[in-house]
């Protein structure tokens, strides 16, 4: 969660948990630490069951000093104490690693991510935008001391960012015994495509543009909008258990949640001819180390 107005994200958030919403995730940066106050704000005031929702947060950038920042045992250990102070929380459900940090061994990360379970500060930990060498690396090092592996990778996913989580993630879980991936995308194309609008002017982002329009009109085909078309197709992957969704109001969000009518619609041919539109779908089996 971004930060919103206070009334706005009261709004949002009743919605959302009305429509069957029951992920709410954030990070330390977001707005400064602003965010996880006014997310805790309202989850405190509406007083739902705690053991009806979940909530992640993310640990990498926490300040300006050279110790708030980064996944040292220390700011591990006192990030995640200070975001739950803001969410006025006594756990998160899923604490993650928002980047991988080369100054930072993987044992002293996998040792203080297993040390905040232990003290019942977070249910589970995961990884974000991390690559599979590097997830690999902390699973293999949570065996061999007998400490808690990651459990779950959040990971860009959208039309033109696939090979990811469509063939090296599922791999890597399915090498190392894990029975669901828990990938939560961080980024699906939604109103405005500002993330492609950026490369607008580059040969891909024209190409990209173009199959863009094409898949509108596969959306009215479907008598659907755009970005549900985009959320409905990210949730069709079998190893995608959660889209995260960021909205700045209440009409958004009931577009967004209006995906869930489109994903029965996704049928195999339809599949198959978005897959021939995109002309991306990944085909290489043998697993890399990629972001």
């Amino acid at each position: 969660m971004f930060l919103l107005q206070s009334s706005m994200a009261d709004s949002v958030m009743t919605m959302a948990y009305g429509g069957g919403v029951n992920l709410f995730d954030t990070a330390e940066v977001y707005a400064s630490g602003r965010a996880e106050e006014t997310l805790g704000n309202v989850l405190k005031k509406k007083g739902w069951r705690r053991s009806s929702y979940v909530v992640t947060t993310k640990i990498y950038w926490g300040g300006q000093a050279e110790t708030e920042r980064g996944l040292s045992r220390k700011h591990i250990i006192e990030g995640l104490r200070g975001s739950l102070s803001r969410l006025q929380l006594d756990y998160v459900d899923i604490v993650f690693a928002n980047r991988s940090d080369v100054n930072t061994p993987m044992e002293e990360v996998v040792r203080a991510m297993s040390f905040v379970i232990d003290q019942g500060l977070a249910m589970y930990w995961g990884t974000s935008r991390w690559n599979v060498k590097e997830i690999m690396e902390a699973y293999s090092i949570a065996r061999q001391f007998n400490l808690i592996p990651p459990v779950c990778e959040q990971a860009e996913y959208h039309y033109f960012q696939r090979d990811k989580v469509e063939l090296y993630l599922p791999e890597l879980y399915h090498k190392i015994g894990t029975s669901s991936t828990g990938l939560f995308p961080l980024s699906v194309p939604t109103k405005g495509y500002s993330w492609l609008k950026e490369r607008l002017y580059s040969d891909e982002g024209k190409k990209q543009l173009s199959k863009i329009k094409e898949l509108r009109l596969l959306a009215d085909r479907l008598n659907c909008t755009a970005p549900q078309l985009a959320i409905a197709w990210c949730l069709r992957s079998e190893g995608v258990s959660s889209v995260l969704l960021g909205v700045s109001n209440t009409e958004q969000l009931l577009e967004n949640l209006g995906s869930l009518r489109v994903l029965t619609q996704l049928t195999p041919p339809l599949i198959a001819e978005m897959d021939v539109l995109l002309g991306n779908k990944p085909r290489n089996n043998k697993m890399e180390g990629r972001s």
